[in-house]
């Protein structure tokens, strides 16, 4: 939530700034050391690239952010990734779309009563 939070309102970079991102998964470590995080970009792969130089450079920021909104002492590096699994399924999606016979035959037998 804070990730989405300051991604939506605390940063200036002007390759993020108006981009459509949507955190999809966060993973962190067990010891908070690192966190990786998993985004979602509209946008073509020119854009989403940029994006993704824009997440890296305001991810400090983004630590001491974290750091001071959950109390940590320690707050993790951040990473960022582009999350594959929203266009993976969107276009399985369209294939399955493609080969579902548009609307079922009513010549089968009928059901018994």
């Amino acid at each position: 939530m804070e990730v989405a939070t300051f991604l939506n309102g605390g940063v200036k970079d002007p390759r993020v700034l108006g981009k459509l991102i949507t955190v999809t998964a966060v993973d962190v470590t067990r010891d908070l050391g690192h966190a990786t995080v998993f985004v979602s970009i509209m946008g073509s792969d020119a854009e989403r690239d940029a994006t993704l130089e824009g997440l890296s450079s305001v991810a400090s920021h983004l630590r001491s952010h974290i750091g001071r909104a959950l109390r940590l002492r320690v707050a993790p590096e951040i990473a960022f990734r582009f999350d594959e699994s929203v266009s993976r399924a969107a276009r399985i999606e369209t294939l399955l779309a493609s080969i579902r016979p548009s609307e079922p035959s009513d010549d089968g037998p009928a059901p018994d009563a």
